[in-house]
């Protein structure tokens, strides 16, 4: 994996929640991070932008679940590789969406998303293979 600067998770979150999600239509598969997370979780997961189109009907609440599951797939990675501090979840990703949508909401469940992304993918950079820091 490649050594990266942290993202800046909550900008993110901000830039997607006033497009709409249009943002991350363009930013997972050209981003990169469509693969990343697939690289952490070690299983391929359904692209974003077909999420998107499923949410159309569904008022935006598929989307809203498929990354609640990747998030809690990636804070069991997190949890399993030993990483300290809060760690994203089902329920933080889910839920700050939910009701913190008035009041930055998802800005701080894509924050917490992405401080957990950077920080698996420190620690698998960083460690002999076995998920032991070398």
């Amino acid at each position: 994996m490649k050594n990266k600067r942290r993202r800046p998770g909550f900008w993110l979150g901000f830039i997607d929640f006033f497009t709409a999600g249009l943002f991350f239509l363009i930013y997972m598969p050209l981003g990169g991070l469509q693969r990343e997370i697939e690289d952490v979780l070690g299983h391929p997961v359904r692209p974003y932008w077909q999420a998107y189109l499923i949410g159309i009907p569904t008022l935006f609440i598929y989307p809203l679940v498929w990354m609640a599951d990747i998030s809690d797939e990636l804070g069991a990675k997190a949890a399993e590789l030993g990483i300290d501090g809060p760690v994203t979840s089902w329920r933080h990703m889910f839920w700050w969406n939910m009701l913190g949508c008035l009041c930055f909401g998802p800005m701080i469940a894509t924050h917490r998303f992405f401080r957990t992304l950077d920080a698996v993918e420190e620690h698998l950079r960083t460690s002999d293979g076995t998920g032991k820091q070398a």
